[in-house]
């Protein structure tokens, strides 16, 4: 569902799941790329590097959007015809056509006068029954390996809250970027206040690299999707993981590397 603020929430590093060991840049045997040099040197008037993570498909092994049309089937709460519109603006996204903030503003507008706390139960269902068996193995271990460099390490999602922070906080990633719902005594105003996607993700990462002394330039973004590609200029290190098809042809073109994550 729909995330919090520009400058994100503090989290505990929560341990790591117990799964098998899966694919990650500078393990080319197993399907990862090689990354470029530790970027820590690279990094001007003592800002660090930080790590984002794009949240589906990268950071996850699914859609978490068509994960949630799934559940809300399941439980009688989505019907034939919306997950209809689900499967058509998934397409639209891959085409990179979709209208992102006009989409966002519809579906901010349906949860108008709904309670944010059955959200947030209702989101904690999801992610036990969606979401928990479907974090990425290698992402795990990319999260670990820029732990111990000392880069702070980051979820950078157009997701909201609502799964972007369940996700963070299992994974063990001290701070969640997303789309941001407003609410008012506790019930949802209608209204977006802050999107992650597209270029909106660059103002979040910049805004978080202002608070925390973090240099882009020295920082790394991981994503799938060629709807990310403000992002991944912005960066001083793009990987490409289970890329789209035109995110492959330009991570080729750009020399980044590919990994491939199950």
């Amino acid at each position: 569902m729909f995330s919090s603020r520009v400058t994100s929430k503090r989290r505990r590093a929560a341990p790591s799941p117990t799964r098998g060991p899966g694919p990650v840049p500078g393990d080319p045997s197993a399907g990862g790329a090689k990354p470029p040099p530790t970027p820590v040197a690279d990094a001007r008037d003592g800002a660090r590097g930080a790590a984002f993570f794009d949240m589906d498909r990268t950071l996850l092994r699914v859609d978490s959007g068509m994960a949630w049309m799934r559940f809300l089937r399941r439980r009688g709460e989505a019907s034939r015809r919306k997950m209809a519109k689900a499967a058509y603006w998934s397409a639209l996204y891959e085409l990179a056509i979709l209208d992102m903030e006009g989409l966002a503003d519809r579906l901010a507008g349906e949860l108008a006068g709904r309670s944010e706390l059955e959200m947030i139960e209702k989101c904690r269902a999801f992610y036990r029954a969606e979401i928990a068996h479907a974090v990425s193995p290698a992402a795990l271990r990319a999260i670990r390996v820029h732990r111990a460099r000392g880069e702070l390490v980051a979820l950078l999602t157009g997701s909201t809250q609502y799964v972007a922070d369940a996700v963070a906080d299992a994974v063990g990633l001290g701070h969640a970027l997303s789309s941001r719902v407003e609410v008012a005594a506790g019930q949802f105003t209608g209204r977006m206040t802050h999107y992650g996607f597209g270029t909106h993700k660059v103002a979040l990462a910049e805004a978080f690299s202002r608070e925390h002394g973090v240099d882009l330039g020295a920082s790394w973004f991981y994503s799938d999707s060629f709807n990310d590609l403000p992002m991944l200029e912005r960066v001083g290190r793009a990987v490409a993981v289970n890329p789209d098809a035109r995110l492959r042809r330009h991570a080729r073109r750009r020399s980044w590397p590919i990994a491939l994550w199950r």
